[in-house]
């Protein structure tokens, strides 16, 4: 099993015991907080399942009907999480404002409170090592996931602190809705997050910023004497970056002088952007202007 694929299962593993434990938490307390902290629980096991799927295909080679390879299926991936939890908002924010409506008394916060923390951290661990491999190997489904699963620690810690204000205070019990549709628009800003990432990819949106400043000192380092480029096009495919670009250089050079201008810069991309795959089309030089103007 690959590294991006241990790691999806890695969360799917852990989404199924924290969501059995956030589930026990809010049907021991009562608290609708601690119920969308469940609700989300549930969406990453979804997530991870996903995941997994999507990173079967995305790893596959080649093949004659896919030249590029099937790296795009990773922001679908990142897609349908997006969705996954724009309806899970949707759900956290229904069931805190039907609380809202029906008050409803809560119990045993203390203990509950205790298993929230414990599965807070078992995300925790997960996400951050989740993390780590998404940044070595590049790969948008593991980091997706890994980001949901913080998100979830960052809303677990909430509903924990404001719980705690309630067990010291009974009379505020109606934090508990009101951190409920909080969790909602977190929940809803990640997802909003996801989704445009996903169509940033699946509309080959240039690599970003910094790594296109970086391809562009690389390819003028590595210019030969005399020659230029223009019209550079660059995209990312999941792990992979697609460069292309003209190569203008003098009409007299033989097609294996021009071949090993190209070599050149190529390796030099390859060094410094991981996974680049460049296409460089070699041009002629224009013909200088009579009297050199």
């Amino acid at each position: 099993m690959t590294p991006t694929k241990r790691m999806a299962a890695l969360s799917i593993a852990t989404s199924v015991a924290t969501l059995a434990l956030k589930f026990g938490a809010s049907a021991m307390t009562g608290s609708i907080g601690l119920l969308s902290d469940a609700l989300e629980a549930l969406v990453n096991l979804a997530a991870g399942l996903v995941a997994l799927a999507v990173l079967t295909v995305a790893e596959r080679p080649a093949d004659e009907d896919h030249a590029y390879g099937h790296e795009k299926a990773e922001y679908f991936s990142a897609g349908v999480e997006g969705v996954l939890i724009l309806l899970a908002a949707g759900g956290i924010a229904w069931a805190a404002l039907g609380r809202l409506a029906h008050p409803a008394p809560l119990e045993r916060l203390g203990p509950g409170l205790v298993v929230a923390a414990l599965a807070a951290l078992m995300n925790f661990v997960t996400a951050r090592l989740m993390l780590k491999v998404a940044r070595e190997h590049d790969s948008i489904v593991v980091e997706a996931d890994a980001r949901h699963l913080l998100t979830d620690v960052l809303t677990s810690a909430g509903v924990i602190a404001g719980l705690l204000i309630v067990l010291a205070a009974p009379s505020l019990a109606v934090l508990d809705s009101l951190i409920a549709l909080g969790v909602a628009a977190q929940v809803l800003v990640t997802a909003v997050s996801l989704l445009h990432r996903a169509v940033d990819g699946l509309m080959d949106r240039s690599l970003p910023p910094a790594e296109l400043e970086d391809a562009r000192r690389v390819i003028a380092a590595a210019l030969p004497e005399g020659a230029s480029i223009e019209g550079l096009r660059t995209r990312k495919s999941g792990a992979r970056r697609f460069i292309e670009f003209k190569l203008l250089v003098e009409g007299h050079l033989s097609v294996a002088e021009a071949h090993a201008r190209c070599d050149r810069i190529e390796s030099a991309l390859a060094a410094r952007l991981a996974k680049a795959v460049v296409t460089i089309h070699v041009e002629p030089l224009p013909p200088a202007a009579p009297g050199g103007r």
